[in-house]
């Protein structure tokens, strides 16, 4: 099966938060008692029971306001830096370029939301375990879209093959002209969830402008880690050679024994 991608046309939101209530139906996730923090974002962000969240932007536009919406979420890098440090394989690529979590994996260790250069994994004390997006696999295998997708009303959301997607942002972006642009297209290896958005990356809250594994995970996987798996290699390979070539250490080698003066 070809590459999924989810492609999010923030021209096209109005806000109405129809997939983010849509994500909590389809995962059975709970809502909690939220406070008034001067905004209509509810709740303020991304929490271990909400894993797509719109956000609300108020910003200024020539003698007036205006207000951008953004929906936010795992973005399922190419080059995920919450793979590459998840030391039990409760995060992993799909055959379908997502990343996928299996949370009965998940040890607590919140190495991933460290990691992430979105910041979006969200660790949950009372489970000892980290939750986040998982793009609706199982629909997805289903031949069904994701459920925010489904939801949309407006067109925002829409879903395909990577290629198409991509081909559907770049249109977009032509119609749109002035400062819209392709989000996700370029950075950790592309993310197969891909904006369209109507100004320079740098106005809206919470996105990184240029998103990237962590150095610190790169020299530990990428480099680090081998060389230490080599190393130990090295120390086992020649114990075994030596145990080869010599047999087993006696115990008058190691001088467990004494044969003068004593028991």
């Amino acid at each position: 099966m070809a590459e999924k991608t989810k492609l999010i046309d923030v021209s096209k939101c109005t806000g109405c938060r129809g997939c983010q209530l849509a994500c909590k139906q389809w995962n059975g996730l709970p809502a909690k008692q939220t406070v008034a923090s001067g905004t209509y974002q509810n709740p303020p962000d991304l929490q271990s029971n909400t894993w797509t969240l719109i956000r609300f932007q108020e910003v200024a536009a020539k003698d007036n306001m205006k207000w951008l919406f953004r929906k936010d979420g795992c973005m399922h890098c190419t080059d995920a830096a919450c793979v590459k440090v998840c030391p039990s394989g409760a995060l992993y690529y799909s055959d379908l370029g997502t990343v996928g979590i299996i949370k009965e994996r998940c040890i607590g260790c919140k190495e991933c939301v460290a990691a992430c250069p979105f910041e979006i994994p969200r660790y949950d004390r009372v489970t000892d375990k980290v939750y986040k997006c998982d793009l609706c696999l199982s629909r997805i295998r289903a031949d069904l879209p994701p459920a925010c997708v489904k939801a949309c009303p407006t067109g925002a959301l829409t879903f395909g093959d990577r290629d198409d997607m991509l081909k559907l942002a770049h249109a977009r972006v032509k119609e749109l002209g002035g400062d819209a642009n392709v989000y996700g297209d370029r950075f950790v290896g592309g993310t197969h969830v891909i904006y369209v958005l109507q100004e320079k990356p740098e106005v809206y809250d919470a996105l990184p402008l240029k998103p990237r594994v962590p150095l610190s995970v790169i020299a530990w996987k990428d480099l680090l880690k081998p060389l230490s798996l080599v190393a130990a290699g090295g120390v086992l390979a020649s114990s075994f050679l030596h145990y080869i070539i010599h047999g087993p250490k006696t115990p008058d080698e190691d001088g467990s024994h004494k044969t003068e003066g004593g028991a």
